[in-house]
């Protein structure tokens, strides 16, 4: 009986080790990773990155292979929708570059037809959006607008009105 205490003890290290190797090799981003596969240099004043992928299979799959290439003008804020299973774990994740009316509804919600949830948030500067919303605290819009506080999150009709009240204002000027 005695000779079975060293095998089990090996078997017992090999699991340590195992799990130790499994969190060492971390699937998310580093910031060196980030400056590696995206330079900050930009073309032109304002320009700015996103990760951007269409239904990826987790996190590190959209930004490992996200293309570097700038966002359009005519969008100010990255963009990310992630689906997860009823366990957490990620189903799909979509992440561009979109204008300010694409980040009005941010949050998360169940999908019931398959148990799955469904989360999407916004942010404002460049490749903000490397981590995954995976619940309320982290479905946000995060802007650095003085319209839009990043510290609590806007109500959508909120933040209707004041780009209601922006639009009068602007049109007034122009009459």
């Amino acid at each position: 009986m005695m000779e079975a205490w060293p095998t089990v003890a090996w078997v017992l290290l090999m699991i340590s080790v195992a799990d130790w190797l499994k969190t060492v090799q971390s699937r998310d981003f580093t910031m060196m990773d980030i400056i590696m596969l995206h330079p900050s240099t930009t073309p032109h004043p304002g320009g700015f990155k996103c990760f951007t992928c269409q239904d990826a299979a987790d996190n590190y799959e959209c930004n490992r292979w996200a293309p570097d290439v700038y966002c359009p003008k005519d969008t100010r804020y990255c963009y990310t929708l992630h689906v997860m299973d009823n366990k957490g774990d990620s189903v799909s994740v979509t992440k561009r570059c979109v204008a300010l009316q694409d980040c009005l509804l941010t949050g998360c919600a169940d999908v019931t037809d398959n148990g799955y949830q469904v989360c999407s948030s916004c942010c404002e500067g460049n490749i903000c959006n490397v981590l995954v919303p995976r619940n309320e605290s982290s479905a946000i819009f995060s802007s650095t607008s003085p319209l839009v506080s990043s510290s609590r999150r806007l109500h959508p009709a909120t933040l209707s009105c004041i780009i209601i009240i922006i639009i009068i204002i602007f049109t007034a000027g122009h009459v």
